[in-house]
């Protein structure tokens, strides 16, 4: 391979619509299940829209990794604690290991939920002030590291729906330069009234399934969850006798600053963005076995991403899909969740379903929509565009390729 040296992934964990660890997500993706529905665990009144909400309440969590009842806590840092305990525990990583390895971190609304709900508490009655130090995005990082021990630095980044993504480039970026042997990367987003509002005041939330690609898509359907990989120098990993799942080939990031939200129309900041993947990773475009588009569902952007994969992969276009339609939009976290499905489809060997689509469009790419088993891949890209025109691109591999 010609490009820069490849970041190995040895673990990873992952909690989403369609799964509390890889094993269910996994089952979910090879069946083609949504995990879209009516909203359940966020006290909104506004339950018209469906959306991928994980499906456990804050308690379970709770008691799932060992919380005391009362413990001040919120559901991004619950989430975040699950993956990250499984990336662990498949990376062999333990409290010992933690204090020469990093910790990057993707998250925008924090500990909002928890804000949210306890807002009159705050300037009402005091009842509820121990939630105020738990809502900065920075505090939910530490909430996750400090469950499973003392890492050496901890970061959070915060770049809308590409965080998780900058987050594994951060920490990739530090493995290269030799200030880090081990980081754990990623991110996690639980849904807030403020999405939910926020979404809903840009007109780009879907009332229906979302239909990413699709002719008649209305938008998008809002998700949650978190997703973790482990990387790691090939040096570390020799001499901890750990064996690589993935690796991380290349990576880009772009912005074109055309608008707070909006996509630029021939998608300059996700060309710019693959193409440095690329370029990173030494490959050519039909070098690429499978694309995991950002594909929200909303008009704009799959016009715009459209636009930018036909700019990259003319007529050499793989097979490409949206898994959104099946997790939700998990908005911070959607880059990591992402980058652990491409994982779980080079490790099994299948081209994840684009759900829902039905009708074509002239200016749109044509999703895949057929499950193939057995399906060897080498190279997949990753997409993850974030508002402002933050765009940046991940190129996994599988291990045998170098």
């Amino acid at each position: 391979m010609a490009g820069r040296d490849s970041v190995l992934i040895t673990g990873c964990g992952i909690i989403c619509a369609i799964g509390q660890d890889r094993k269910q997500v996994l089952e979910s993706l090879l069946a083609t299940r949504t995990g879209v529905g009516p909203l359940r665990y966020l006290k909104t009144g506004h339950t018209e829209f469906p959306v991928g909400e994980v499906k456990m309440s804050d308690a379970e969590m709770e008691s799932s990794m060992g919380i005391a009842p009362g413990t001040p806590t919120t559901r991004t840092a619950l989430m975040g604690m699950m993956a990250m305990r499984e990336a662990l525990d498949q990376a062999g990583l333990t409290a010992a290991d933690l204090p020469r390895t990093g910790f990057v971190d993707g998250t925008t609304v924090g500990g909002m939920d928890k804000s949210e709900r306890y807002y009159l508490d705050f300037i009402g009655n005091d009842s509820r002030n121990e939630y105020i130090g738990t809502h900065d995005c920075g505090s939910c990082s530490e909430m996750i590291a400090d469950r499973f021990g003392r890492f050496r630095f901890i970061t959070t980044i915060s770049t809308a729906c590409s965080s998780a993504a900058n987050a594994i480039e951060l920490a990739a970026d530090m493995i290269r330069l030799g200030e880090a042997d081990i980081v754990v990367a990623g991110g996690s987003e639980c849904i807030t009234k403020f999405h939910l509002n926020g979404f809903n005041s840009l007109m780009i939330l879907d009332h229906g399934q979302c239909r990413p690609f699709d002719r008649d898509r209305a938008g998008l359907n809002l998700g949650e969850g978190a997703a973790y990989v482990v990387l790691e120098s090939r040096e570390s990993a020799l001499r901890r006798g750990v064996k690589p799942i993935a690796q991380l080939s290349g990576y880009g990031n772009a912005c074109d600053a055309f608008h707070q939200t909006a996509s630029s129309p021939d998608g300059e900041g996700a060309y710019l963005a693959m193409m440095k993947a690329l370029a990173d990773a030494g490959l050519e475009p039909a070098d690429i076995d499978y694309i995991n588009a950002h594909g929200t569902g909303t008009p704009n952007n799959d016009l715009s991403e459209s636009q930018a994969m036909r700019r990259v992969f003319g007529d050499c276009m793989p097979p490409v899909s949206s898994t959104k339609s099946l997790t939700g939009h998990t908005t911070s976290a959607s880059g990591s969740i992402e980058a652990v499905i491409c994982i779980l489809a080079l490790e099994n060997g299948f081209t994840p379903v684009n759900y829902a689509f039905e009708n074509t469009d002239e200016g749109l790419v044509v999703p895949n929509m057929k499950l193939e088993p057995d399906r060897p891949l080498r190279h997949v890209l990753c997409n993850s565009f974030g508002f402002g025109g933050n765009d940046s691109s991940l190129v996994i591999s599988n291990v045998s390729e170098n």
